[in-house]
């Protein structure tokens, strides 16, 4: 019997190999792996579904958003830290901001102007602006100061474009009042839509804020943007609020707290926190 050209035999050899991974790897290694996974893993598997009254309300294992239709917090519940994943908390999107401490400059929105699919210019926050615009407004719904370092009065970065002659806040757009008069004897302006400030030099303004109220995790993003926790001392700060809104007292919403309190991972990994959808959930059980 003629042998087959090696160029066949080849080719053929190459088909089954395709053929056998294709079964092993793609048919008989996710049937083993999503067996083995329901068996001893049942409800992480799953995707640790959360049902309230018979009905799915989330995942413990993905963080959600506690507000309103308009995007306000509502007040009855304990809310989650801010995400930069999709629209938020989207886990088919699930990424950080990707800005880092240098991200201190905002691009101001030109009034009347269009982006490129003709909506309204929203400009751009900097990162700083982001974390000082949330402390703010933390601060402002748990009645305490959200004042920060590098953040001015009316929670935008405090950054300033220095020229010989002027300083320039620049995160804060005209007709706002800069947060400082002047600065090294220059006079200080409010910053101009559109304006080309990239010649000044850089300088954040560390102010006396001291140490602040509202803590790190309330205005700063998880790395994967679907962290299902804050840290105790948000959850803390959070209480009053809570207990206030739900005429409880503020140390049954604490016992609630410590009993959905986590600790460190192994033992010594990471800080206690406490899952926010079980902790809501528990509220309205009573």
């Amino acid at each position: 019997m003629e042998r087959l050209p090696s160029w066949v035999r080849q080719h053929l050899a190459a088909l089954r190999a395709v053929v056998v991974l294709t079964v092993l790897l793609g048919l008989i290694y996710p049937l083993v792996t999503t067996g083995v996974a329901q068996a001893l893993f049942n409800d992480h598997a799953n995707g640790s579904i959360v049902q309230k009254d018979g009905k799915d309300v989330g995942s413990s294992l993905i963080g959600q958003s506690f507000t309103d239709a308009d995007g306000n917090p509502v007040r009855t519940y304990f809310q989650s830290r801010p995400s930069a994943a999709g629209d938020g908390y989207d886990p088919t999107s699930t990424s950080a901001s990707n800005l880092g401490p240098e991200d201190v400059l905002d691009v101001l929105p030109v009034p009347g102007a269009k982006d490129e699919e003709g909506n309204p210019d929203e400009g751009k926050q900097s990162l700083l602006t982001q974390v000082c615009a949330r402390s703010k407004a933390v601060g402002e719904l748990e009645g305490v100061s959200g004042a920060r370092p590098y953040c001015t009065p009316d929670g935008v970065g405090a950054v300033l474009k220095v020229f010989p002659d002027r300083a320039v806040s620049v995160n804060q757009a005209c007709p706002a009042v800069p947060f400082v008069a002047t600065y090294d004897g220059r006079p200080v302006e409010c910053g101009k839509p559109g304006e080309d400030y990239a010649a000044g030099r850089t300088v954040p303004v560390r102010g006396n804020a001291g140490t602040p109220a509202v803590p790190a995790d309330a205005v700063t993003a998880s790395g994967s943007g679907l962290d299902p926790h804050i840290s105790v001392a948000y959850a803390e700060l959070q209480a009053p609020r809570v207990a206030r809104e739900r005429g409880l007292p503020v140390e049954r919403v604490q016992s609630l707290i410590d009993e959905y309190t986590t600790g460190r991972a192994l033992g010594f990994m990471g800080e206690p926190a406490v899952n926010v959808l079980e902790l809501n959930l528990a509220l309205d059980r009573g």
